[in-house]
């Protein structure tokens, strides 16, 4: 059995993965010690052979998550890197290794979901992260802007007159200023999302297929006029074909 882990800013997700199965989990884990988490969350878990690990969370998480597993089970923990190149995905970034483990494990997990064509890889987290695949299976680069709650959490924070209680986005007529700022949220970044796909089909010279994952994708998805293929376990996916590298 795989254990595949995606240590996020807020939201630890893992899968158990075995010959013909698949079994997801996730927590939230802001303002809870690891240590408690992991006993109330993976006690029950069977024995893994592997682990696989991407993490973009403060290294005290990432560290503590470690000790644990090496502590209960005995194996080491992969931590994964993004590369140049790996699983039919060709890695653009000027510096490879500074690409986020979440966003090569997305990309590669995209590329296993859609493997003979263009993708829009769009990862609605704490931050939203919106990649450029080729159909070549070339990252040829993407972009980062503040997920939804942190798009609300700054209105509120920083600006002395919008400190109201959660809104009604469901219309841009907004009535009062907590609708404003839920719906401009919302359908501001589902038009993030459609503009700069649209940028890189116009960049690279052909469509791309929508692939979305995260927290806030289908609430996000919803809002769109192109389709988009939902894969909430994209990271992990990504995870489990990179450990058939290992």
């Amino acid at each position: 059995m795989r254990l595949l882990v995606d240590l996020g800013n807020s939201r630890l997700k893992w899968a158990s993965s075995a010959a013909g199965q698949w079994r997801p989990g996730v927590a939230a884990y802001r303002g809870v010690e690891m240590d408690e988490l992991l006993e109330q969350t993976w006690s029950e878990l069977p024995l893994p052979q592997v682990a696989v690990m991407a993490a973009v969370a403060a290294d005290a998480d990432r560290e503590a998550l470690e000790r644990w597993i090496e502590g209960r089970w005995r194996i080491p923990v992969h931590s994964v890197r993004a590369r140049p190149e790996l699983a039919g995905v060709v890695n653009r970034y000027r510096d490879p290794a500074a690409l986020g483990p979440d966003r090569w494990a997305a990309l590669i997990g995209a590329r296993a979901e859609l493997p003979e064509d263009a993708v829009c890889v769009v990862d609605c987290g704490t931050a939203v992260t919106v990649d450029a695949l080729t159909a070549d299976g070339q990252f040829a680069g993407g972009v980062i802007f503040p997920g939804l709650a942190l798009l609300r959490e700054s209105l509120k924070a920083g600006t002395a007159g919008l400190r109201a209680a959660e809104g009604n986005e469901a219309s841009c007529l907004a009535l009062s200023t907590a609708d404003g700022i839920a719906a401009g949220t919302l359908y501001g970044l589902a038009g993030a999302i459609e503009r700069v796909c649209g940028e890189f089909e116009r960049a690279l010279g052909e469509p791309a297929k929508l692939v979305m994952t995260g927290g806030d994708a289908d609430h996000i998805a919803a809002l769109l006029l192109r389709p988009a293929l939902r894969v909430p376990d994209l990271v992990l996916k990504g995870l489990d074909r990179i450990a058939d590298t290992l």
